[in-house]
């Protein structure tokens, strides 16, 4: 029965501090960056942040155009149900009417359309950008020798020696001269057999 207990106990002792070691955690060296500065600031993001701008004020206009014929329509049309003091309205009234609020129904769904082509444009954007930041955030972090990166609106103080920003901003410049603004064509559900 000793034999077996010796055996087992060196294997514990062996065991024991290679344990304890593999919990050891190096020192937290933190580096700091604005994002915000980085999206923002970045060449082709200053680019493609205009042509977004650009896009926002056509769909506005459009939106304008869709509704100004409509708000003449509806004008008129309320204009003769007034003159109807209460009396019911005759069939081509009604016609007018229920064409109107096709109109107005056809015009409803194509300024969603164009809004929610937008919202992808700034999605697909965002996309662009954040897969090349991912691989730029472990280079600057191996180049400057952190083992952490923290965004800095999530601080509440840090020194400027730990502001890797430029470094990432000049990084995130020489590995994505462009960004596509329009996304592509949102995927239509394949009908099921």
């Amino acid at each position: 029965m000793k034999t077996f207990l010796f055996p087992a106990a060196l294997a514990a002792s062996v065991i024991a501090p290679a344990a304890a070691s593999a919990q050891a955690l190096p020192p937290a060296t933190i580096a700091v960056v604005d994002l915000d500065k980085v999206t923002t600031d970045c060449n082709a993001c200053r680019t493609a942040n205009a042509a977004l701008r650009a896009q926002v004020t056509a769909q506005e206009n459009r939106e304008k155009a869709l509704i100004a014929p409509l708000q003449t329509e509806q004008k008129s049309i309320q204009a003769a149900i007034d003159a109807l003091k209460g009396a019911d309205a005759d069939a081509a009234l009604q016609a007018r009417i229920k064409a109107f609020q096709g109109k107005q129904q056809q015009a409803q769904e194509t300024a969603g359309r164009g809004r929610q082509q937008l919202q992808r444009n700034r999605e697909y954007m965002s996309q662009q950008v954040s897969a090349k930041l991912g691989p730029i955030y472990q280079q600057v972090m191996t180049r400057r020798g952190a083992n952490v990166m923290i965004e800095i609106g999530t601080t509440l103080a840090s020194g400027a020696a730990l502001d890797v920003t430029n470094d990432v901003l000049a990084a995130l410049n020489a590995a994505l001269p462009t960004i596509t603004t329009n996304a592509p064509a949102a995927s239509q559900a394949a009908p099921s057999r």
